[in-house]
């Protein structure tokens, strides 16, 4: 295995660099890596991935009751990435944030990846971390009781909302309802927990949120057919995993990890049939599977294997957790692949 030791002569430069300013260079925060290695060694030698997740939305990251385990899209994907690096997709602590502590534990690196229902956006690009593909093409949308008889957002005049702050549902909201001119109050809460109970009680007359999550939350209130989820979609909502910023490396694992889903997807490889598939003479999947290294992500060659074997393609994560049979059954739509008509398209597993 190569080393993935960090440049010293650059570390040393900013050291200088920053004397020279008459400024104390920052200590590295917690559970970050430190100068010798970056954070695929970090995660080797700790021998464990923490993954920041919602933990509290089902369909995405929930704790089962039934099995005492995180279930969800989200937290496959986290088990994917494990799976990658350690060869074990148990080997994660999933550690559950808010949306106020979401941003500060991926800047800090408190957690080595957050798999979190959380919205590509340009700041939060450059300044909590680099976005990985996105998994879930999503929209913002709104939810109505369906007595109410509420068909657009005109008829929501005057009404009060209950949305989460600190998200971009509220910056959405606002912006979408100023621009129709159509007046309107906020009933706001911290986290899911708090907003969809007093949706749900009466206290709003509806509530917004990313489509997905309406469909799931939904399904957890009272009674969940006396509420329907308006066609109109306010906003474009992508959301995947972000790796935290200054590694290059451990950007790429992320990053071809879930392009691997995606691949293995497209070229009918699942986790049923993955070791059956391993020096298959088709040259895509041969390299998909190990046969010429890892090209350069430093992983073991045969890393796509151990991800597919324990979690399946996208088609069996997404299926699993949100497709037919489950209470969400969310279609695909544009989270098909690309020769499906969807936005899923994995570049070139070569070197």
């Amino acid at each position: 295995m190569r080393s993935n030791l960090m440049p010293v002569v650059g570390i040393t430069v900013l050291a200088l660099v920053v004397a020279a300013c008459g400024e104390t260079a920052p200590s590295q925060p917690a559970g970050s890596p430190g100068a010798e290695g970056g954070r695929l060694d970090l995660v080797r030698e700790r021998g464990q991935l923490i993954c920041g997740v919602n933990g509290a939305l089902p369909g995405f990251s929930f704790l089962d009751q039934a099995t005492n385990e995180m279930s969800g899209f989200d937290a496959d994907f986290c088990r994917a990435v494990a799976a990658a690096v350690l060869g074990d997709p148990e080997a994660v602590e999933f550690r559950n944030l808010t949306t106020d502590t979401r941003g500060p534990a991926i800047q800090t690196g408190e957690v080595d990846v957050l798999i979190r229902n959380t919205t590509w956006t340009v700041a939060r690009d450059t300044s909590w971390g680099l976005f990985a593909p996105t998994t879930f093409y999503d929209g913002q949308g709104v939810m109505v009781r369906a007595a109410d008889g509420i068909a657009s957002l005109e008829d929501l005049a005057d009404a009060t909302i209950c949305v989460q702050t600190g998200t971009t549902t509220e910056l959405n909201l606002a912006d979408v309802f100023d621009a129709r001119g159509i007046p309107f109050e906020t009933e706001t809460f911290s986290e899911i927990e708090q907003t969809y109970p007093a949706y749900d009680e009466g206290t709003c007359d509806a509530v917004t949120s990313d489509r997905s999550q309406l469909v799931a939350t939904r399904t957890t209130l009272a009674n969940p057919d006396d509420h329907v989820i308006l066609d109109e979609v306010l906003s474009k909502e992508p959301l995947g995993p972000v790796a935290p910023l200054g590694d290059d490396q451990w950007f790429n694992v992320v990053k071809w990890v879930v392009f691997a889903t995606f691949q293995a997807e497209e070229s009918g490889i699942t986790s049923s049939n993955v070791q059956d598939m391993v020096g298959s003479e088709d040259p895509v999947i041969a390299r998909l599977l190990g046969g010429e290294g890892d090209l350069g992500l430093g992983l073991e060659a045969d890393w796509v294997v151990d991800v597919i074997s324990a979690v399946g393609n996208y088609g069996e994560i997404y299926d699993r957790n949100l497709g037919p049979g489950t209470p969400f059954e969310l279609e695909r739509g544009l989270n098909s692949l690309w020769t499906d008509g969807g936005l899923l398209y994995a570049p070139p597993y070569r070197s």
